[in-house]
């Protein structure tokens, strides 16, 4: 009996918890958000299952046709209503066992293979080992069953943990929150109920119906998740299609107002973009600059971006900040013509001082309150604050006490950075006074922290451009969220208060404003996926239009019934054969008898002398009446069309009277006015147009809105391939407009829409870019390198 002991079992593999698992910090926090919205989600489903289990066994009992069945069936009940309360944490218990397991790479997993077996010894097979290899068939059908629906959405999960686990994509298989490790852990859990086989093949059944049938709702839910903590967010399945001869790799046609097709377009919701390596931004700059090797024999032309991604991983950060400092030197140099700045420079201090002196005035100036500003009081710059800073230094330790040259140039750095963050924010937005109260904390990380500048995703700049990115320039007024700005105000209160050189606290502080825009991320898919089932509902709607106009069109092959007649075919029966192509589509029966009473409404109404057909009347009568026409209507409509002379009792005058006051079918107060054909597409506008129809759904884009240039950003949601019809949103997810593909291409070709690429998603990505081209003063040049692309 000792194989009813699993020695592979899930949960009983060392008990592991997410805890005490050797994972990475960012890792671990990823999973334990896995872990806590896939427990969320699957508790409700499994106390489901477990009701519907214990209706089952009841049924059963009340069904059995012995006594004795019936005590058996009541016993199971028993033993089910005993252990009930151990299932689910069970279950969610192996659950996060299966996560907490996701770095380990054993050859195999003994648990996902039936135990193999002797062919020479089938007198060792015992009913134990029958058991668990039924256990095993049922379990294993149901996760295949599922992997198989799970599609698209499963397989991009499969990459996304990959990433996580630093590996080889998963396949359903071996995902530690697939199907198949799904139906492990509950085999696991349901040995709590000590129950017999036919009770646990029954559980597994009422498993499947009631939690693998919302499995792929959870699936999107952490791909979702994973989506906003940066693993893998622009990730989508695009189908192969192979190239025909001759065809270029590149896309040259596209113009530069289309972007480069060689960066990923952005398809995070705001506050999600994926950041950038400002370590690596600096260092492909400097290789730029630099002659290379390769440069002299005509090879390796892509060496400047090789130096630059070695550089970024095997120099130290003390040096990448060395060659940040030579920079501003030549900077300075270059605007030696400012005597203010000059002389700044040129000055060195008769005291320096220490880097404790200049954290504990730093420390005394935050712990002073800002006051409450006025409308005309200027805002404070980073230049105002060193100021100050040094009028109170020199109060302690003498008029000739200064900074040394590092700290000023992180002071002189950070002025920059922020005059750049400054114009890319509205200027009455709330983000302009959280990001002034913030000044003297980032100054305090940065100075303390060379690697502020160096470091990718330092924690004190992402809480500045959480804060930035609420009152970012390309957010329209219906964009605003009044509850991030107050959770970014508790935030900012709370790194004032309590910073004091640790920089968790930025992490925490940033942390609460993320969960915030995943919430807000959350509702606006929510949002988002509403408009695009309208939209594609519209866009039926319209094939079935387009449908039934064409078949009414080849079945009258040029003919021409009486003008009345030929207006009821166009607009009452058109609406018909509208209606049955969408609810039962082009291939089924009912179209095929719509068809054919299409054309032989048309062969009597077109016909010098035809009898009355009173059982077409009869099927255009009960079809009218389905798509909403009044009782009388449709029958003087079936009578009309059922004929080729004239009804007495019916009034033309009344009938077209009541004909134009009726909406047509999809068509709501304001019909959409007639589609004028457009000129053909210019060379640079079909390139922009053929670049269009490859990018994945959720790609932003932003528009110029006025003449000074301000822009829009919105989310290109859904396009359809056949009608080219695109649907657009906000940032909140709500509808803002819908145009042609074809009018799309035509405003990038003018530089009135570009494609938002990821690296310039970020608000201070974008800023320290533009820092970097100030420093190097290419402005109005085109050889930047890497850093050209990113938008000024």
């Amino acid at each position: 009996m000792s194989s009813t002991v699993r020695p592979t079992s899930i949960i009983g593999a060392a008990s592991r918890t997410l805890a005490n698992a050797a994972l990475p910090p960012r890792v671990r926090h990823i999973l334990e958000a896995i872990n806590a919205l896939a427990g969320q989600t699957l508790t409700t489903s499994l106390n489901l299952a477990l009701n519907e289990f214990e209706r089952q066994l009841f049924k059963q009992a009340d069904r059995a046709r012995s006594s004795q069945q019936q005590s058996e069936h009541f016993a199971e009940l028993q033993r089910l209503r005993q252990h009930r309360a151990d299932v689910v944490p069970r279950y969610l218990a192996g659950l996060e066992t299966s996560l907490a397991r996701l770095r380990e790479t054993p050859e195999h997993d003994p648990a996902e293979e039936p135990p193999p077996q002797d062919p020479l010894q089938f007198q060792r097979l015992t009913l134990v080992e029958d058991t668990d290899l039924d256990r095993d068939i049922v379990l294993r059908e149901i996760g295949r069953r599922e992997a198989q629906r799970g599609g698209t959405p499963l397989l991009l999960l499969g990459q996304r943990f990959a990433v996580l686990a630093g590996r080889p994509a998963f396949d359903p298989e071996r995902l530690p929150i697939g199907p198949f490790a799904l139906c492990r852990v509950l085999r696991d859990a349901g040995d709590t109920l000590h129950m017999t086989l036919d009770s646990q093949l029954l559980l597994y059944r009422v498993f499947e119906r009631q939690v693998m049938e919302r499995y792929g709702e959870l699936v999107e839910r952490l791909n979702v998740l994973l989506t906003h903590e940066g693993v893998l967010p622009g990730l989508v399945y695009l189908p192969y299609r192979p190239r025909t001869q001759g065809q270029s790799r590149g896309r040259g046609a596209a113009s530069g107002s289309a972007g480069a097709v060689s960066q990923r377009p952005l398809t995070g919701w705001h506050g999600q973009a994926r950041p950038s390596a400002w370590s690596g931004a600096l260092m492909a700059g400097l290789a730029s600059r630099q002659p290379h090797p390769g440069a002299e024999t005509g090879e390796g032309e892509a060496a400047p971006a090789e130096a630059a991604q070695a550089s970024a991983g095997e120099i130290p950060e003390q040096a990448v900040f060395a060659a940040l400092q030579g920079m501003l030197t030549e900077h300075r140099g270059g605007l030696s013509g400012n005597a203010g700045l000059a002389g700044a420079a040129g000055q060195m201090p008769g005291v320096i001082l220490p880097l404790d002196a200049v954290v504990n005035v730093l420390g005394a100036m935050q712990a002073i309150p800002s006051p409450a500003r006025t409308s005309g009081r200027p805002r404070r710059t980073v230049d105002d604050l060193r100021q100050a800073m040094l009028a109170r230094m020199r109060e302690s330790h003498g008029p000739e006490a200064g900074l040394s040259q590092e700290h000023s140039d992180t002071f002189e750095l950070l002025g920059m950075l922020y005059h750049e963050i400054g114009r890319e924010v509205h200027e009455d937005a709330p983000a302009q006074d959280l990001l002034e109260k913030l000044q003297v904390p980032v100054v305090r990380a940065a100075v303390q922290d060379r690697s502020f500048f160096v470091r990718d995703q330092h924690p004190a700049r992402e809480l500045l451009n959480s804060v930035a990115e609420s009152g970012a320039t390309w957010l329209a007024d219906d964009d605003a969220d009044p509850q991030l700005v107050l959770r970014l105000e508790q935030a900012v209160d709370k790194v004032v208060e309590e910073y004091a050189g640790d920089e968790s606290v930025f992490e925490r502080a940033n942390r609460e404003v993320q969960e915030h825009y995943r919430a807000q991320a959350h509702k606006a898919e929510v949002s988002e996926r509403r408009q695009v089932e309208a939209a594609r509902g519209r866009d039926r709607l319209e094939t079935a239009k387009h449908s039934a106009a064409t078949t009414i069109a080849a079945r009258l092959g040029g003919r021409k019934p009486p003008q009345f007649v030929q207006a009821l075919i166009n607009q009452a029966w058109a609406d018909v054969l509208t209606l049955t192509a969408l609810r039962h589509g082009e291939e089924s029966e009912e179209w095929r008898e719509r068809e054919e009473a299409t054309g032989r409404i048309i062969d009597i109404t077109c016909a010098a002398e035809a009898p009355a057909d009173p059982e077409l009347a009869g099927q255009i009568d009960s079809a009218l009446r389905q798509v909403g026409y009044h009782e009388d209507e449709a029958s003087a409509i079936a009578r009309r069309l059922s004929r080729s002379d004239e009804d007495e009792n019916t009034s033309r005058t009344e009938l077209t009277a009541k004909l134009k006051a009726r909406a047509r079918l999809g068509e709501g107060e304001h019909a959409e006015a007639k589609k004028v054909k457009p000129p053909a597409r210019t060379t640079e506008e079909q390139g922009c147009y053929e670049h269009l129809r490859t990018l994945p759904f959720g790609t932003w884009f932003e528009f110029v809105h006025n003449q000074q240039g301000d822009v829009r950003r919105q989310r290109l949601s859904w396009y359809s391939p056949v009608t080219d019809n695109a649907l657009f949103v906000n940032a909140r997810g709500h509808k803002v407009g819908e145009q042609s593909l074809d009018s799309l291409a035509r405003l990038m070709a003018q530089g009135q829409a570009r494609i938002v690429t990821e690296d310039k998603g970020r608000l201070i990505d974008r800023a320290w870019h533009a820092t970097l081209r100030v420093l190097r003063g290419l402005a109005g040049r085109s050889d930047d390198g890497a850093l050209g692309a990113a938008s000024a």
